[in-house]
C-alpha cells in the first residue's frame, strides 16, 4: 500500500482500505515535513479502534530540514467497519492542508 503525501483525493479507493483482526495493532505510515509545520491529526470513533502509539522518525539529512515518516499503530477494539481520517494540519492554517481517509474493515478473531 502506498502512503506517500502526493495530492490524494480525499474519498476512498482501493489502497485506502484496510481488514484487520480485533485486537491486533495495524500501522499506517504518513510522511511529514515538520520544518514546513505539518502535522498529521488523525480522527476516528474511539469506541471501535484505539491509538496505541505515535512515533515520528526524522530522515536523516545533513541539513535543517525536519522531514521523516510519522507511524501511527492502532488496534479494533470491536468488529464492524470504520472510517479512519487523517487530516495534515499547519499550525497556521483553519483547513487541512491534505486529507486521507481509510476504511477499517475489523473481523472478529477467528482462533481459540
Amino acid at each position: 500500500m502506498s502512503h506517500s503525501s502526493t495530492d490524494r483525493n480525499p474519498t476512498l479507493d482501493v489502497g485506502d482500505y484496510r481488514k484487520v483482526i480485533v485486537e491486533q495493532p495495524f500501522i499506517i505510515h504518513l510522511w511529514e515535513d515538520r520544518t514546513r509545520g505539518e502535522q498529521w491529526v488523525p480522527a476516528y470513533d474511539t469506541k471501535g479502534l484505539a491509538l496505541l502509539s505515535d512515533e515520528f522518525l526524522r530522515v536523516a539529512s545533513n541539513n535543517a530540514v525536519e522531514n521523516g515518516q510519522r507511524s501511527f499503530e492502532l488496534k479494533a477494539v470491536r468488529p464492524g467497519v470504520y472510517q479512519l481520517v487523517f487530516e495534515k494540519r499547519m499550525g497556521w492554517k483553519f483547513t487541512a492542508e491534505e486529507r486521507r481517509v481509510f476504511r477499517i474493515d475489523a473481523q472478529p478473531s477467528t482462533g481459540n
